[in-house]
């Protein structure tokens, strides 16, 4: 029987690294995390290992992880792995839960399908301005729950929306949808304070595009001033 839970494991637990998933543009390394004789993987993303990028601050990329975790958490997308800032051997930063993956689901085939996890995904990512979403940032589980990774390029104030799941463009929001965009305004009205990780200007841009999804109706559509789909795509 678990001592104890998830949260307190990926919070509290010493954490090994033990390699370095070598396609990442900033460090991000595979780690072990243990306490009280339970023990679970991890991936872990030092701030002092993130590449500048001239569009996002320096230092900043960790927290939009976590931001965009707790507006999956909070708006009840249920999309991001369990993620924390925490400290760690090489400093202070983002880490989250190890998914392991289906591996009988071919990516380069489930990507482009109507899987309504895929569309929820689609629109979360119109909500927090995800401007890279790659395939292989799509991590679905054998139990059919799918998780996405890598949201440290999120909540630009500019529309930057770069993903390849635009198979829904233009569609019309379900009435699912638009509680649930009724509900994520009514959550940053009230309980969800994302202050400490993005400016007061992001969160308004942030508010701005949930009202704009609800006042448009429709699957977000590319912009003709920024690349629609993220390259490499995978």
């Amino acid at each position: 029987m678990a001592t104890v839970d998830k949260l307190q494991l990926i919070t509290h637990g010493e954490l090994t690294v033990s390699g370095r998933l070598i396609d990442a543009s900033n460090a991000t390394l595979f780690a072990t995390l243990s306490l009280s004789g339970e023990s679970t993987n991890c991936i872990y993303k030092p701030i002092a290992g993130e590449r500048p990028l001239w569009d996002f601050p320096d230092g900043n990329l960790a927290h939009r992880e976590y931001a965009a975790y707790l507006v999956s958490e909070s708006m009840k997308f249920n999309l991001v792995p369990l993620t924390v800032l925490r400290d760690g051997p090489y400093g202070f930063g983002m880490v989250q839960e190890w998914i392991s993956i289906d591996e009988e689901i071919n990516l380069a085939d489930f990507f482009s399908t109507d899987d309504p996890s895929l569309r929820a995904m689609a629109l979360f990512d119109a909500i927090i301005n995800n401007t890279d979403r790659k395939i292989g940032h799509l991590l679905p589980k054998r139990d059919g729950q799918l998780y996405g990774c890598d949201h440290g390029v999120t909540f630009h104030v500019d529309d930057k929306l770069r993903t390849v799941l635009w198979q829904w463009s233009g569609q019309p929001l379900t009435t699912f949808e638009v509680e649930q965009l009724e509900f994520a305004r009514e959550i940053l009205d009230k309980d969800l304070d994302l202050t400490p990780y993005l400016t007061s200007v992001e969160i308004s841009a942030l508010k701005m595009r949930i009202e704009k999804l609800i006042s448009s109706g429709v699957m977000p559509t590319p912009s003709s001033d920024w690349p629609a789909i993220p390259w490499p795509a995978f």
